[in-house]
């Protein structure tokens, strides 16, 4: 049996999760998952359909993105995960969806804006968005770019409280300390951006909600004067 059973079966789990959720299609999109102690992570094959993905099939890579185990080529996107897993110390799984929503939002370029207070129930800010990749960047390590592009986004914000961002002309990326929880942020932001587009269809003209309201929503579930849920 593998060493890594339990890791792939982490994996295998959160990326069958999207298709239930309605986040992806066909082979769109991917889940990893980190083993912190060993450096490694477990993530989706490349191109296998939800439908026919076995636990057996999850690849392991290290963080330096050199295949430990597996059998099949792992995700294209395998790169950027790696990446991130070495930027973003305290992450422990990430996904990377086409969902339509989050994806028209990064097509057209734009962070989708606090509207209102589901939003600032999960983010304090506007979900971020990548710059688009230059043509040197597209020519180059396609993949180790993508990861780069979203690095350098963060400049000025926690990817610890940020769980969440658009890549510019591609697609959402999401992390959180496990695989399920980065698919459940996939299925928030595919929300937020449903929700802001029905916002800009009904008024063009709405306004970012207040700061007050956005703190006090954002406040009452993160941080530690949080008093949301149950204790």
């Amino acid at each position: 049996m593998s060493r890594y059973r339990n890791l792939k079966e982490e994996a295998w789990e959160a990326n069958l999760e999207l298709p239930r959720r309605g986040v992806v299609i066909y082979t769109f999109g991917n889940v990893s998952a980190l083993d912190k102690e060993h450096g490694v992570f477990a993530i989706k094959p490349s191109g296998v359909p939800y439908t026919d993905l076995k636990v057996s099939d999850m690849v392991v890579v290290d963080i330096e993105n050199r295949i430990v185990e597996g059998r099949l080529n792992p995700s294209s996107d395998t790169k950027t995960h790696a990446l991130l897993y070495r930027e973003f110390k305290g992450i422990g799984g990430i996904t990377h969806t086409h969902s339509a929503y989050a994806t028209a939002w990064a097509q057209a370029a734009r962070s989708i804006p606090v509207y209102g207070t589901t939003h600032a129930d999960h983010l304090a800010v506007d979900v971020p968005c990548t710059e688009l990749m230059t043509d040197a960047a597209i020519q180059g390590d396609y993949e180790e770019e993508t990861g780069r592009q979203i690095v350098k986004a963060f400049q000025d914000l926690n990817p610890l409280e940020v769980e969440m961002i658009l890549v510019a002309g591609h697609g959402p990326f999401t992390w959180g300390k496990t695989a399920a929880k980065s698919v459940y942020h996939a299925v928030i932001l595919e929300e937020l951006a449903r929700m802001a587009f029905l916002t800009e269809q009904i008024n063009p003209e709405c306004e970012r909600l207040k700061k007050p309201l956005i703190d006090k929503h954002y406040f009452r579930k993160h941080g530690k004067n949080a008093y949301y849920g149950q204790k």
